[in-house]
């Protein structure tokens, strides 16, 4: 074994040459062409008479070696074999040992380009930390967003909007995911795709970070209880490394719209950041709009239709600069295609909201006025436009809840990180009392910790029962008809959101069929979590929550208009402004009345009409209309009601 360690150690020189990368590879076949050139020429120089000197045959074969068109030249037959072995060698090592090698280096290269490694040379561009299922309909929705976004692209000064996304392993078939996503298409050539996590310093400088407009941080999925580093804790280190990178770099901080799952960090995010931020809780504005659906029920239509991008009417803010001097009531008459909601009054550094205001409200420089509207050029005055009489909407009187004789009885199947949140949000209704029973497979002594740990004021009455509702026989002992309404949760626990919606898919058709045996009918509530399951179940008589859609949604908007979360926290939270119901039959309404005659009715007991819900689908499966053209005729039908906004104490 002993006269091998020159030869190992030869290799070992070698392969140590050759891993550092394509320059160390070409030079090492760079050597072997030498060796291989110097060895055939000193082979042929005793032939004599063909050379001169030695250089003149190592150029010899040096030529033989690379390019095997020299080999008809040679004379004689020793001449002749020295030339062919030059020439197979010159396949093997220089063609194919080059080839291979640059080639390699090309492959290598471009797999690195397509890593998303490379820094951008951006500014006043937008930038979402993070690629999860939430991501792709918020990169729609962004996308989508042509009246905001031509406004956003203006007052930033640019004229391109680029957007660029952090992903932790960006690659080629995110971008292929990222074409099929409805509403972006041919548009992703608009987004950059880089590789890291929104924790690594470096890769807040890859995205270019400190020279966005907008850095959107949507919260991570599929939170577990049992994790001690939760998506709000990687958002509050995100925060924090995006602060200290600007100190370092004496650079101004961006604006930046980041997600919560819990609301009572709210105020660490605030701290974490001393930037222009705003938070959206994810959690909480899913549980509140459960929490109002339940007192309402069919109110899920509206706020998917107000709170996704491309399916009817959504709530607009305008900054006041060219309705100065205005009233409500003159601002509406020049916009017959949209509805007046409110006004934003500035307080400081905080806004006040002002929805259901009165008509007579004059409109300041720095107000801002909340519209609803099919498209952003609906809520801009048009001479064009045909001009409405103005409605004159009486000073607003909050309503006073009912309270309720007897509770609720709710049936939420399943479990996940939003129950603490709902059944908070459940308890700041004092005026409807609810008696909840949670039904999962999840421990019952984890789910009162969870509940206890997140509110410390007495929740709603809430039993727990171990069971698993996939199973028939323990669905059929709960007896969901004897409810009043039925929540299917898509679980957190779950390695993808498809297979969460696929659970609670599967748990709701089996929960219609033990439906259809009953005459009473609860309302049913289905939680999704997976954009791409809504259309499965298009048709069926249950309310439909895509929490990723809404949260998207909310979380684009805030970002292009920084004023909408207040509207949004006032819209949905207990108290104040509320979307309701109403009885047409409450009203002295003739047989056949217009949009507009409605509206003016209804304003004059201070509440702002929004459309109709209808008792019967249309073909489409569709119960709302929202904000019809003013002169239409709605002609109300038996259970039909009246979608409105009032005041409520």
């Amino acid at each position: 074994m002993q006269p091998l360690r020159i030869l190992d150690r030869l290799k070992f020189v070698i392969e140590r040459q050759l891993v550092k990368g394509a320059g160390f590879q070409l030079m090492v076949v760079a050597l072997f062409i030498a060796l291989i050139s110097l060895v055939g020429g000193l082979l042929v120089l005793p032939v004599g008479g063909a050379f001169d000197s030695v250089g003149s045959a190592i150029w010899w074969a040096f030529l033989r070696l690379t390019d095997p068109g020299y080999l008809g030249d040679d004379v004689g037959n020793w001449q002749r074999v020295v030339s062919t072995l030059l020439t197979i060698s010159g396949y093997v090592v220089f063609m194919g040992t080059l080839v291979a090698i640059l080639t390699r280096w090309l492959i290598a290269k471009m797999a690195d380009l397509e890593r998303g490694l490379t820094p951008v040379t951006l500014k006043n561009h937008l930038v979402v930390l993070g690629m999860s299922r939430q991501s792709l309909p918020l990169v729609s929705e962004l996308l989508a967003s042509s009246g905001r976004m031509k406004r956003f692209l203006e007052k930033h000064e640019t004229q391109r909007l680029n957007l660029v996304v952090l992903s932790e392993e960006a690659s080629a078939d995110q971008l292929i995911e990222l074409r099929n996503q409805p509403g972006i298409g041919r548009r992703v050539r608009r987004v950059i795709l880089r590789s890291g996590t929104a924790i690594q310093p470096e890769a807040l400088n890859r995205v270019a970070c400190l020279d966005a407009a907008v850095v959107i941080l949507p919260s991570a999925p599929n939170d577990s209880v049992s994790h001690l580093v939760t998506s709000d804790v990687e958002t509050v280190k995100a925060l924090l490394s995006i602060a200290a990178l600007a100190r370092q770099s004496r650079s101004p901080l961006p604006f930046v719209v980041a997600e919560i799952q819990d609301i009572r960090k709210r105020a660490v995010i605030e701290r974490a950041y001393p930037g222009a931020a705003e938070v959206v809780a994810g959690d909480a504005t899913i549980s509140r709009l459960m929490a109002q659906n339940l007192l309402h029920p069919g109110l899920s239509e509206v706020y998917n239709e107000l709170l996704t991008a491309g399916s009817g009417n959504e709530i607009f803010v305008r900054g006041g600069e060219s309705m100065a001097g205005l009233t409500l009531a003159e601002i509406a008459a020049a916009r017959p295609s949209a509805i007046v909601l409110g006004v934003l009054k500035r307080n400081h550094h905080e806004w006040h909201v002002q929805l259901v205001a009165s008509s007579d409200t004059r409109v300041d420089t720095d107000d801002r006025v909340i519209l609803m509207a099919r498209d952003y050029a609906d809520t801009e005055a048009s001479p064009e436009r045909q001009r409405m009489a103005a409605v004159r909407l009486q000073e607003p009187r909050a309503v006073t809840l009912e309270r309720s004789s007897e509770p609720r009885r709710i049936l939420v199947l399943g479990w996940n990180r939003r129950v603490p949140s709902l059944l908070s949000e459940l308890a700041s209704y004092p005026c409807a009392g609810f008696h909840l029973t949670c039904v999962s497979v999840v421990p019952a002594e984890e789910r009162e910790l969870a509940i206890r740990t997140y509110s410390s004021t007495p929740p709603v009455i809430c039993r727990h029962i171990e069971a698993d509702y996939m199973l028939e026989g323990e669905l059929r002992q709960l007896e969901p008809s004897t409810y009043d309404s039925v929540i299917l949760l898509s679980s957190d626990r779950l390695p993808s959101g498809e297979e969460a919606d696929a659970r609670a898919m599967v748990g709701y058709l089996q929960l219609e069929d033990v439906l259809s045996a009953s005459a009473h009918r609860p309302q049913v509530i289905l939680e999704l979590s997976d954009p791409a399951n809504r259309h499965l179940l298009d048709g069926s008589p249950a309310e439909m929550l895509v929490s990723p859609v809404i949260l998207s949604h909310v979380l684009a908007q805030v970002a292009l208009r920084r004023e909408l979360r207040v509207v949004l926290d006032e819209l949905f939270t207990a108290g104040g402004a509320e979307i309701q119901f109403r009885d047409p039959a409450d009203y002295p309404l003739p047989e056949s009345v217009d949009f507009h005659h409605l509206k003016k009715m209804l304003a004059e007991g201070g509440e702002i009409t929004l459309g109709v819900f209808r008792a019967r689908p249309d073909k489409q499966g569709r119960h709302l209309i929202l904000n019809p053209p003013r002169q239409h005729f709605l002609d109300l039908q038996e259970a039909d009601k009246l979608v409105v906004l009032c005041l409520t104490e």
